[in-house]
């Protein structure tokens, strides 16, 4: 069984989860982040922004998040890779 220390070994998953707390049910804002929105700005470099029917890569970069939205623009789900 790994050793697994809160705060010192963080696997995607907890990463993941830590984001979808943050941002489902949220919409994305060039410029603010408040309770009902958040902020582009704020989101990790390596990320992309996934629109309903829009083609994307299937490469994986276990770093990336990609960030899933509705068509008014409220975040769905996230996911690394």
């Amino acid at each position: 069984m790994p050793l697994v220390v809160p705060g010192v070994t963080t696997q995607s998953d907890d990463k993941t989860t830590e984001w979808s707390n943050k941002l489902v049910g949220k919409k994305l804002d060039d410029e603010k982040s408040d309770e009902i929105c958040f902020c582009k700005r704020d989101l990790p470099e390596e990320h992309r922004i996934i629109q309903p029917g829009m083609m994307v890569t299937k490469d994986y970069k276990p770093n990336r998040l990609n960030v899933h939205v509705n068509e008014d623009g409220t975040v769905s789900h996230v996911v690394h890779g």
